[in-house]
């Protein structure tokens, strides 16, 4: 029920500054924002260099100088107005802004709530123009081409949102990360950052070709470019360059995912779902990857007039946009440093490499999966070289050729193995390995666990899962939900090269498995399999949940801790893993192996102190 004094309130227009007020509440949060809006203009106004001078987290102070075109005399007034802007001039303009700002508020919505001072100089004039925002007087200063924005005092007409700012090393910290993020976006600009007289942040233009990498390092640290992979993907009207960092260096906080579209850092799920899937079976537990993306397309393609920040925006078709980002980033990830450490001295050896590590991957297959030792699994390599095929297009001609005559097969220098020449076994688990660097550390089971998964998810996508029946059968008690989930997805399964069929009413019996885990445990195979069917809706399973399903499958299938492996067996490995994509990592986002250089062992000893 509305109050009696609600009700007897006549309706009124407010005040100009009132609804200056306002609308500043929703453009200017922190002396962050302000920061923010400031550069937004430099930039736009084709600067080349900014300086961002703060006083207590920019309380204060907020001064933003810039050597970009300047406004003229006339113009400087217009500007402190509300809806007044040089950006845009009607809604073509607008769906097609290519400006970083456009509404023409943010100047207004700062000068409600502070002392706001504008200096600016044109080519054109002999001297700048001084404009006092509260006094609205226009007076001639000394000034090189460009503009500087002073704002002091913040808040100081609204002292409410004043006691919400936080301490000044934290307001200065929100300052920092968003000249950060016009930093990444613009390496041809130089940017600076001075507070209480003391140089902050400072980043260097860079005009040359490698421009991006530098103004990376520069503020994310060399390590981020050392142990991070270049993107540069077109997906029809979108592109996407940059870098995406591998699994090895994600973090446990989700504080350095930066993602730019025409140039502008946005905050979008779309952009972030992509890189998320992208990452989902490389990743560890909940650690979040690192990256920065450039995502360029039409402009009328894009809405940014969704928030006032304009940190958020809507894509016109998302789903184009997702596809980009994830066929990017999955790309980028696919190849592994097991495969790219070698540094072969002509295209001959990459291809002996393929035909050899094609026919060894064969008779290894077999091995793991029946146990019997390599010559005897050289007399079924050609029962499996369908099902590398199908695994592996890439390797087709290489494999055919060496397949026909394995005797001729040419040797490849054993120095020149990528993952190096298997030595031993530890303790059941690792396999200890010499290259050229010093000593590889593999886990077994976690590297044959991915090899298994990446050739089941390549022969589901081809329509190629192959089965095959089992000698005999393999019956198991099922719980009421294992009955109602074998039964409701039997397509499904069908599908994924397992048949299921109930013995009885409280019975399963598993009749045909994966062709590539037809020796692993059938009932712990149908069990963790249907257990994964489970937690999803059948219509969807196959895309929300496939790699789920195929990596508790690939998981089942692999080879065991404490199985004791021959040195042919454990060399096998390595090759499998030098072809095959994201062999850095487990399904479950584990690394799988190790390298030990040369100089890490000496360490280990004191040699050379």
């Amino acid at each position: 029920m509305n109050s009696p004094l609600l009700a007897r309130r006549p309706i009124r227009e407010l005040p100009d500054e009132l609804i200056s007020q306002i609308a500043a509440g929703e453009v200017v949060e922190r002396p962050a924002s302000v920061v923010r809006e400031l550069v937004d203009n430099a930039l736009d106004a084709g600067a080349t260099h900014v300086v961002v001078r703060l006083q207590e987290g920019g309380v204060r102070l907020i001064s933003v100088e810039d050597d970009g075109a300047g406004l003229e005399a006339a113009d400087m007034p217009l500007a402190l107005r509300r809806h007044a802007t040089s950006k845009i001039s009607n809604l073509h303009d607008l769906e097609s802004v290519a400006t970083m700002g456009f509404r023409g508020e943010a100047l207004a919505a700062i000068a409600a709530v502070s002392e706001l001072s504008m200096l600016s100089r044109t080519s054109h004039q002999d001297h700048a123009m001084q404009l006092d925002a509260r006094s609205g007087e226009l007076r001639p200063v000394a000034r090189t081409i460009g503009t500087t924005v002073e704002v002091k005092e913040l808040f100081f007409s609204t002292p409410a949102r004043r006691k919400f700012l936080k301490s000044t090393a934290t307001e200065l910290a929100h300052c920092l990360e968003s000249l950060r993020r016009h930093a990444l976006a613009r390496p041809d600009v130089g940017f600076a950052l001075w507070h209480d007289g003391k140089l902050s942040a400072q980043w260097r233009a860079h005009s040359h070709a490698e421009g991006l990498n530098l103004r990376l390092a520069d503020v994310l640290g060399e390590d981020f470019v050392q142990t991070s992979i270049a993107i540069d993907h077109q997906h029809g009207g979108v592109r996407v360059v940059g870098r995406a960092g591998l699994p090895d260096a994600a973090r446990a906080r989700a504080d350095q995912q930066f993602a730019y579209v025409n140039g502008r850092y946005v905050r979008d799920r779309v952009v972030s779902h992509a890189a998320r899937s992208a990452y989902e079976d490389v990743l560890h537990g909940q650690r979040q990857p690192v990256y920065a993306l450039y995502i360029s397309m039409d402009p009328t393609r894009v809405d940014v007039n969704v928030h006032p920040t304009k940190i958020e925006l809507r894509f016109r078709d998302s789903r184009e946009v997702h596809q980009a980002v994830q066929h990017a980033l999955s790309q980028a990830l696919s190849v592994s440093r097991a495969g790219a450490m070698g540094s072969p001295a002509s295209a001959s050896f990459q291809e002996r490499h393929q035909a050899i590590a094609s026919l060894q991957n064969f008779g290894q297959a077999t091995a793991f999966q029946t146990g019997l030792n390599w010559g005897q699994a050289g007399h079924v390599v050609n029962d499996l070289a369908n099902l590398w095929q199908a695994a592996s297009p890439a390797v087709n001609s290489q494999a055919s050729s060496a397949l026909s005559d394995e005797s001729n097969a040419p040797a490849l220098p054993e120095g020149e193995w990528p993952l190096g020449k298997a030595l031993a076994q530890l303790q059941g688990v690792y396999i200890l390995a010499e290259n050229q660097q010093g000593l590889v550390v593999v886990d077994m089971h976690a590297a044959h666990e991915r090899i298994v998964y990446e050739r089941l998810k390549t022969q589901l996508a081809q329509h190629n899962l192959q089965s095959q029946a089992l000698l005999i059968p393999a019956s198991f008690a099922a719980t009421p939900e294992e009955m109602a989930t074998a039964e409701s997805h039997a397509s499904v399964l069908s599908e994924l090269g397992l048949e299921l069929a109930a013995l009885s009413a409280q019975s399963l019996v598993v009749r045909r498995v994966p062709a590539s885990l037809a020796q692993g445990d059938a009932v712990a195979l149908a069990r963790s399999v249907l257990a994964e069917l489970a937690q999803h809706e059948a219509p969807t399973v196959l895309q929300r949940a496939r790699d789920d399903v195929l990596a508790a499958m690939a998981c089942h299938g692999a080879v065991r801790a404490n199985r004791q492996l021959s040195l042919e067996e454990m060399n096998a490995l390595l090759r499998q893993m030098e072809v095959t994509e994201r062999a850095d990592q487990c399904n479950h986002g584990r690394p799988t192996w190790r390298q030990l250089g040369m100089r890490d062992l000496d360490s280990l000893f004191l040699r050379g102190r």
